[in-house]
């Protein structure tokens, strides 16, 4: 079967449900993980996705901040909600997704964007986004299976990273540099996340590392089209059991011009599994 997993910070899913809806309907994900819902459980807009055949749900939210939520077409098991580095802010969930045989464990993480000083010692935020990607990676590393064969290998992270790896993942990467989201400190703890478990970054399979890639585009662009100074924060990474089944990848551009758009757009990857 095809397996088409997409990703997206939507930044309120109340505000957007529209441009959600849009989304599903042109795309059709089995299934979708979003970051940045802002919304309590108790307000979740689960009938617009119950209406559209995504039957089985997993969310965490809270009011205002953060959330993250699985929605699927497919049935899922042993759904986890994680909390991490002794906070309970919505920023991990998952599940086990049935796709016959082995099940495909599938992590949506929302990783703190960090504030805007990266300095840990003078910004407590930029400090709980190192800590946070310090406990991913021993986390996962504790998951790494013997071989690539055993069950548990198939294991596939998604979601808003807040972390623009490569240098061109960013629109300057001298310029940025010393800006939250591409320094040196936060590129080299996402590669100890990435070595964690091998993981394979899905979207540069098919677009080379020397060929811009961008995910997001700051509201502060009045024309983001023309200046293109994005970043690609937002990431579907595999295990290496999963190598030979990645089939294909689309970043969404055009949401990012939808009325009410977030300033991230939908990551999509598919796998024949």
């Amino acid at each position: 079967m095809t397996l088409s997993i997409a990703t997206w910070n939507i930044n309120s899913v109340r505000l957007r449900i529209d441009n959600v809806r849009r989304y599903l309907k042109l795309r059709r994900p089995d299934v979708l993980c979003l970051q940045e819902t802002k919304c309590p459980d108790e307000h979740f807009p689960h009938l617009a996705f119950e209406r559209l055949g995504y039957k089985h749900r997993l969310v965490q939210g809270m009011k205002s901040y953060n959330g993250v939520a699985i929605l699927s077409k497919v049935p899922f098991t042993a759904n986890h909600i994680h909390h991490r580095c002794g906070k309970e802010d919505c920023r991990h969930i998952e599940v086990a997704l049935d796709v016959g045989g082995d099940p495909i464990l599938l992590d949506n993480l929302y990783i703190p964007a960090g504030g805007d000083l990266p300095d840990p010692d003078r910004n407590d935020k930029f400090a709980h986004k190192l800590d946070f990607y310090r406990e991913m990676a021993h986390w996962f590393a504790d998951r790494k299976p013997a071989s690539a064969a055993a069950k548990g290998s198939r294991r596939i992270a998604v979601g808003d990273l807040n972390v623009a790896p490569l240098e061109h993942d960013v629109w300057n990467h001298r310029q940025l540099l010393t800006v939250v989201s591409h320094t040196p400190i936060e590129v080299e703890l996402f590669g100890g996340l990435m070595a964690s478990l091998d993981w394979i970054d899905v979207p540069r399979r098919f677009v080379p590392a020397d060929q811009k890639l961008y995910s997001w585009w700051s509201y502060r662009n009045n024309d983001w089209r023309a200046s293109n100074r994005g970043r690609r924060l937002d990431h579907i990474l595999a295990s290496p059991a999963l190598a030979g089944a990645i089939s294909g990848h689309r970043i969404e551009v055009n949401t990012r011009d939808w009325e009410k758009a977030s300033d991230h757009v939908p990551v999509m990857a598919t796998f024949e599994v």
